[in-house]
Parts: C-alpha cells; sequence; structure tokens
C-alpha cells in the first residue's frame, strides 16, 4: 500500500539518505530539494532528486559546488546494507 504518494521503500530510502548526509548543508541541500519537488506536483523519487541535483551541478558556480552536488548524488546510488 502507498502511504502519501510513495511506495514504502521509497521512504526508507529517502530517509537514508537524509541520514547520510553528513553536514548540516547537505541536509539543507536535500530539504530544499524535497520541497521544490512536492511544490512541483511531482512525486518524491530519487529521479526527481538526481534530476534536481544535476541541474544544480550544471549551474554550480564554484568547484566547492561542484562536490557538494557530486557527493549529494553519489548518497543516491550507494547501497544500504
Amino acid at each position: 500500500m502507498y502511504q502519501n504518494g510513495l511506495a514504502p521503500h521509497s521512504e526508507n530510502d529517502i530517509a537514508r539518505y537524509f541520514n547520510k548526509a553528513s553536514l548540516p548543508s547537505q541536509q539543507e541541500t536535500l530539504g530544499q530539494i524535497v520541497v521544490e519537488v512536492l511544490g512541483s506536483g511531482r512525486s518524491l523519487s530519487r529521479k526527481a532528486i538526481c534530476t534536481r541535483l544535476l541541474r544544480r551541478l550544471e549551474q554550480a558556480e564554484s568547484p566547492e559546488q561542484e562536490k557538494h552536488y557530486q557527493a549529494l548524488i553519489g548518497l543516491l546510488f550507494e547501497r544500504g546494507e
């Protein structure tokens, strides 16, 4: 059964991404992206988050921003234990 439009495993995956974000700035960025995705009326998914992160990576204005977004993209594709 879907709750809030998400499959149960998707909710766990998204929660895991937030837990693995080591810096507050990573959590803030993920929070902003979640708000953007939900505000646009789209379902929250790995693909939606990744799309937003890739867009931000393309628009990065410094190497630090690029590293920040690349690290977050890496979290999306890590496999849980």
